[in-house]
C-alpha cells in the first residue's frame, strides 16, 4: 500500500495537473525534478542517484553518486564526488541533502541527474536551445521479476534500499589512482597509467588482499563512519595505501596509520600521502612489541616475522579491534620444541615435514586462542603459491557477544592437549593471553 501511494504520488509530481498548466503552465523540468527527489528523500523510497554531462569549471569531477545510509541511526545521503584521479565522499544528512543536491544541479554544471526509487525510475535531461528551456522529465515504473510494474513485493530483500555501508558493492583498485606512480606499481602518461610488468604479481596481490579486507568489513559489526586501522610491518606501504582507497570508495571516513622499522620508508610513504593530501593516512617509525596506538579497529600485520605476529595479535585483542588480519611468517617458535609422537615420527623425520607441522600447530593454536577471546577465525590461502609462498592468512572478526566461560575452558583444554601431544612448553600468545588472565 505504502509502495502504490508513493508511486500515485511520484506520478502526480511528474505530470503536472490541468489546473497548474492553465493558471501557470507547465514546471521547469528541473523543479519537477527536485519535487520528486524531496519526495523520494523524505519517504525513503530510494535506492540511488547519479548526477552525470558534468559541464562546470573543475575539469577532473566526472560524476556525482548518492545513495541512502545510515551513521549512528541518522539517514543520510552519501554522495560521491567521482574525479578522474580519485574519489571525494561526503555524507549529508538527508534533511540537508536536498539543496546540495539543487546547487549540484543548477549552479556546478551537471546537465543530467538519474533517480532510482523502489517503484520508478526518473531521468532528468537539462538542454537549453536560443534562449529556451528544452529541458525534459520521464519516469518509467519498475519492473518485478514476473513482468508487473510497480517494483519487487515488499520484503523483498533485493528490493531493499542501502541503509549501511554493509549494502555497498565496492569498485576495485584502479592504477588511476596517482599515488601508485610515486610508489613505484605505474607508470607511463598520467591520465593513462600502465602497470609496471614486474610488479603484475603484487598488483594481484594488492586486489586479493583489499578483498578480503572489504569482505571482512561486511561480516563485521564495524558500522561508525571512522574506522582506524593500523598495519604493523607496512613496508613501502602498498597495502596501506590500498586499505585507505578502499575505505574512501566504501564511503568510510579512513584514519590509517602505517607502521614500520625502516625510517626510509616511513618517510617515503608520508611523503606520497601529503603529495596527494590523503587525509586520514600517515605513517609511522616503531616496532609491534612497543608501538601502542591511541585506538584501532582493524590490527594488520603481514609478514611478521616469528613471534612478531603473536605480540600483534596480542595488541589486536588487547585495543578489542574489530578485524585482526595477518599473514604469519617465519616460524621458529614451536619447532625446536617439537617431539615427535611416536605414531608420527615415520613422517616428522623428513625435516620439510616437520616444518611444515610447526608452521601448522603455530597457526592453528593462534586460531584456537582468538575463537576463545571472541572471534570467528579462519586460516587460509589467501593467494597462490605462483604468487608468492608466504600466503596463509589468519582472518578474525569479533563476534558480538564475547565467549562464555565454559566455551573458553573448553578451547583451552584443547590447547592444552595438543600441547601435551607434541611435547610443547610454551606459545608466545598463549603465554601472552594467559598472562591477562
Amino acid at each position: 500500500k505504502t509502495q502504490t501511494m508513493t508511486a500515485s504520488m511520484f506520478t502526480q509530481l511528474i505530470e503536472p495537473t490541468a489546473a497548474t498548466q492553465e493558471t501557470s503552465g507547465e514546471r521547469p523540468a528541473r523543479e519537477r525534478f527536485l519535487a520528486v527527489l524531496g519526495s523520494a528523500l523524505a519517504s525513503g523510497q530510494w535506492r540511488k542517484l547519479s548526477l552525470g554531462r558534468f559541464r562546470g569549471e573543475d575539469k577532473s569531477l566526472e560524476r556525482v553518486l548518492g545513495r541512502p545510509v545510515m551513521l549512528r541511526g541518522v539517514a543520510h545521503v552519501q554522495l560521491v564526488y567521482r574525479h578522474s584521479t580519485q574519489d571525494i565522499t561526503h555524507n549529508v544528512p538527508t534533511a540537508e541533502a536536498l539543496a546540495v543536491i539543487d546547487a549540484l544541479v543548477a549552479l556546478k554544471g551537471f546537465e543530467s541527474a538519474h533517480l532510482l526509487s523502489r517503484s520508478h525510475e526518473v531521468q532528468l535531461t537539462l538542454k537549453a536551445k536560443g534562449g529556451r528551456d528544452k529541458s525534459h522529465l520521464s519516469m518509467k515504473a519498475m519492473a518485478d521479476e514476473d513482468g508487473q510494474e510497480g517494483g519487487k513485493a515488499e520484503g523483498d530483500e533485493a528490493s531493499t534500499p542501502a541503509s549501511g555501508h554493509n549494502r555497498e558493492k565496492v569498485r576495485p583498485l584502479t592504477l588511476q589512482s596517482p599515488f601508485w606512480r610515486d610508489l613505484g606499481l605505474s607508470h607511463g602518461a598520467v591520465d593513462a597509467p600502465q602497470l609496471v610488468p614486474a610488479m603484475a604479481r603484487k598488483w594481484k596481490q594488492i586486489n586479493k588482499f583489499v578483498e578480503i579486507f572489504q569482505s571482512a568489513l561486511k561480516a563485521s559489526a564495524l558500522d561508525q563512519e571512522t574506522v582506524r586501522v593500523v598495519d604493523f610491518g607496512c613496508g613501502k606501504g602498498y597495502l596501506t595505501f590500498a586499505m585507505h582507497d578502499a575505505l574512501h570508495s566504501m564511503g568510510r571516513k579512513p584514519d590509517v596509520t602505517g607502521v614500520e622499522l625502516r625510517p626510509e620508508l616511513v618517510k617515503l610513504c608520508n611523503t606520497t600521502a601529503q603529495a596527494h593530501a590523503m587525509n586520514g593516512l600517515h605513517f609511522d617509525a616503531g616496532d609491534v612489541r612497543t608501538y601502542t596506538p591511541l585506538g584501532l579497529d582493524v590490527m594488520v600485520a603481514l609478514h611478521a616475522c616469528d613471534i612478531a605476529t603473536d605480540f600483534a595479535i596480542h595488541l589486536g585483542l588487547r585495543a578489542r579491534a574489530s578485524i585482526i588480519l595477518c599473514a604469519p611468517c617465519c616460524h621458529k617458535e614451536l619447532r625446536p620444541q617439537m617431539q615427535s609422537p611416536a605414531l608420527l615420527r615415520p613422517l616428522l623425520n623428513h625435516g620439510i615435514h616437520l616444518g611444515q607441522e610447526a608452521e601448522m600447530i603455530t597457526d592453528g593454536l593462534r586460531a584456537l586462542l582468538l575463537d576463545a577471546e571472541g572471534y570467528d577465525t579462519q586460516v587460509f590461502e589467501f593467494t597462490t603459491l605462483e604468487h608468492t609462498l608466504k600466503n596463509k592468512m589468519i582472518l578474525a572478526v569479533r563476534r558480538q557477544n564475547p565467549s562464555s566461560p565454559q566455551h573458553r575452558a573448553h578451547i583451552h583444554r584443547q590447547i592444552d592437549a595438543i600441547k601435551q601431544f607434541y611435547g610443547l612448553k610454551e606459545q608466545c600468545l598463549e603465554m601472552l593471553v594467559r598472562s591477562e588472565g
